[in-house]
């Protein structure tokens, strides 16, 4: 039996992690509740336009804006709220937490794209362990592939940092 390099198996572990995270990911929006509170991530352009096409679509939902720093460019909506204070997701996670926490949500709808879904889910399931939350995913179609894959690969590794702890990654 011949001797495997360290370096093709490591390769391979992580090749096959990335074909198992993209797997993971739920492929699109669950249906959604008429009075669902949804909350978006920001850091993506995709994001908003999306989760506010959701909002529309239901009867007495509310629309969280969480991380939005800066951005001025959102509709005035009476049921749409802004948090501006969180930087990074582990941040948005704990925003919402104290938002879900203060309304006394039980089930929340998290929107954000694809390739961010996993980490996110990952860190508000662990910040909020008693609710239910409904992945609402914001799809890259249209985005070229190599900026799709690379996109990938980096929230890939950042879903690898948060398993081991780093939060804040």
């Amino acid at each position: 039996m011949k001797y495997i390099p360290a370096s093709l198996v490591l390769i391979f572990c992580f090749v096959f992690g990335g074909i198992m995270f993209k797997s993971m990911t739920p492929p699109r929006c669950e249906l959604l509740n008429e009075n669902d509170t949804i909350f978006v991530l920001t850091g993506d352009v995709r994001r908003i336009p999306y989760a506010l096409n959701k909002l529309d679509s239901l009867r007495y939902g509310n629309l969280f804006i969480i991380g939005a720093g800066t951005i001025t460019s959102i509709p005035n909506h009476a049921h749409v709220n802004i948090e501006s204070k969180s930087k990074s997701t582990y941040q948005n996670a704990l925003a919402i937490k104290k938002i879900v926490n203060e309304q006394d949500l039980e089930r929340i709808v998290i929107v954000t794209t694809e390739d961010h879904m996993n980490r996110a889910l990952y860190l508000l399931r662990g910040t909020l362990p008693d609710t239910d939350i409904i992945a609402c995913p914001a799809s890259l179609t249209g985005m070229p592939t190599p900026s799709r894959v690379k996109r990938w690969t980096i929230e890939y590794i950042k879903y690898i940092v948060t398993l081991f702890g780093i939060k804040e990654s």
